[in-house]
């Protein structure tokens, strides 16, 4: 996700992001530990995935942080 969309998000929905992503990073995880991955491209594909959730995550909490100083 794009950190233009996730600016115009509210902390609501920024958190309820946050939330949807850890499940998604630990559905992932999980498949990568249970080798439910046929070949080499889709783990490569999961491991940019866990990558790119991982960074939206980040981005998120940033925000969530910055608009709670400015009402501060």
């Amino acid at each position: 996700m794009k950190i233009e969309e996730i600016r115009e998000k509210s902390v609501d929905e920024l958190n309820e992001l946050i939330i949807d992503s850890k499940k998604q990073l630990f559905d992932i995880r999980f498949k990568k530990f249970t080798n439910k991955y046929e070949n080499s491209t889709d783990m490569g594909r999961a491991n940019s995935q866990m990558k790119e959730l991982r960074k939206t995550i980040a981005r998120a909490k940033t925000i969530i942080t910055k608009k709670t100083e400015e009402v501060k």
